[in-house]
């Protein structure tokens, strides 16, 4: 059975549970432009903005509302200063038609296409820079095929989302996955000193002691780029401490300094450049990573295999 079909059959029996309460209480049943129109003032938050979404009149949401309001024999909003504020009853209902608007759309993808639909949520973990870098050109180029699928985003360091199954997938950089996890090894991953154009020609050195160091010891100390730093350069104390490598590429990026930054990340176009080889003993590997009970998911699997084949590194 298609994606999109199970998707509407489980959507179906949770709009089925709703209304039997609702219908319990008050012998009125819910069709699909009761919930568009809850939606519409959701969102739209104004009987205007609600009638623009709904191409309707204002006068006709506000008659639609309050009909639905009595049949229902409680209220579904709040006229504020501010405009219509949802009650918790509203707010479920919504949430209840963005289902059957997703459902309705992969039905629409599914006979458009005439085949089979990806569809549902996947949820995605990675560091800023594997973001910036490498996942959002991949996201660009296969993404537009599937319409039906929905990403959630979250940018972290570490591996706990994926075993508190707070994510699907994650991309890492690691030289060791943890064994209780899945996956592929996408490439290998090397480290150079870098600084800004402007930077290099005004600090024409061979002795990076007496560079301006920008690092991210406060939140990755056992990064192999900090360990090589201290190894190499024990006397050197960073100007600059970034939460992110995102941003310690920033900083370099405006002159501010030095840093040791994966090659993903070296951009001589945009004034990022080389100052050393390849740092020794600092190589890592980039991982594509899921957890196993996902491979029976066919929207993990398939944007899994997407990402495995979008995103190629060296080695």
């Amino acid at each position: 059975m298609d994606a999109w079909v199970h998707y509407n059959l489980a959507f179906t029996q949770t709009i089925w549970a709703f209304t039997q309460v609702i219908n319990a209480q008050t012998h009125y049943r819910l069709d699909y432009p009761d919930l568009a129109l809850v939606l519409a003032l959701v969102r739209g938050g104004s009987l205007a903005r609600a009638a623009a979404l709904l191409k309707v009149d204002v006068s006709t949401v506000f008659r639609a509302v309050r009909r639905l309001e009595a049949a229902l024999g409680q209220a579904l909003f709040e006229k504020s200063r501010v405009g219509y504020l949802p009650t918790t009853l509203a707010r479920t209902l919504a949430e209840q038609a963005e289902c059957a608007e997703l459902a309705l759309e992969a039905a629409r993808i599914g006979v458009e296409q005439g085949g089979e639909v990806i569809s549902g949520t996947v949820r995605l973990t990675c560091t800023d820079s594997v973001l910036h870098a490498l996942l959002l050109p991949a996201l660009a180029h296969f993404m537009p095929t599937y319409p039906a699928l929905t990403l959630e985003l979250s940018t972290s360091n570490d591996f706990a989302n994926l075993s508190r199954r707070d994510a699907d997938i994650a991309l890492r950089l690691t030289r060791s996955p943890p064994e209780h996890l899945v996956g592929r090894r996408l490439g290998v991953v090397s480290y150079r000193v870098c600084a800004s154009a402007s930077y290099g020609q005004s600090n024409d050195t061979d002795d990076l002691t007496q560079l301006n160091w920008i690092a991210p010891d406060d939140f990755l100390p056992d990064h192999p780029t900090v360990a090589w730093r201290r190894q190499h350069l024990p006397g050197v104390r960073p100007s600059y401490r970034c939460n992110s490598l995102l941003a310690v590429t920033e900083l370099v990026r405006a002159g501010l300094g030095v840093a040791a930054l994966p090659d993903f990340l070296i951009e001589p176009a945009a004034g990022i450049v080389p100052l050393s080889e390849t740092l020794e003993g600092c190589d890592t590997s980039l991982w594509l990573l899921t957890r196993p009970d996902c491979r029976a998911l066919r929207s993990v699997v398939t944007l899994f295999d997407e990402l495995a084949q979008a995103i190629r590194l060296p080695g």
